[in-house]
């Protein structure tokens, strides 16, 4: 826990601190249609190519309502990546939320050093292609 800086400057993160686990059980709430009304969740998956989240997901991101697409060559997942600084997350889950892959890193430096995200990109596009594989 830091006194240093707070959650709470991050600008939708609403002073949550949430665990891998948390951010797993929310993406496959969210995909598996618990969370929200299905009129909502159509309309946050109508994509746009070419968006991307903030750090860049993995694969080839599109950007949807509050989600991404990251279509990658084992297949595609959906999720939104996040950072703050020393910090870069990931959350995806599969079409109808019955695969989910999390991950929660400390990087240091800000803003996130490009190398280091490469690593990450590939680090979670391994990840996809685990959650996938049948």
């Amino acid at each position: 826990m830091s006194r240093l800086i707070s959650a709470s400057g991050a600008g939708a993160s609403g002073a949550v601190v949430s665990t891998p686990r948390d951010l797993g059980a929310f993406i496959r709430g969210n995909l598996g249609g618990r969370l929200f009304p299905r009129r909502l969740r159509r309309n946050q998956l109508r994509f746009v190519p070419g968006g991307s989240s903030d750090p860049r997901g993995p694969g080839s991101n599109s950007a949807g309502l509050a989600i991404f697409s990251y279509r990658t060559k084992c297949g595609t997942m959906y999720g939104h990546t996040g950072s703050f600084p020393g910090y870069a997350q990931f959350a995806a889950a599969s079409r109808h939320g019955t695969r989910s892959v999390t991950s929660s890193m400390n990087i240091a430096g800000s803003p996130l050093r490009s190398e280091l995200l490469a690593k990450l990109r590939a680090m979670q596009r391994t990840l996809v292609c685990e959650a996938l594989r049948d």
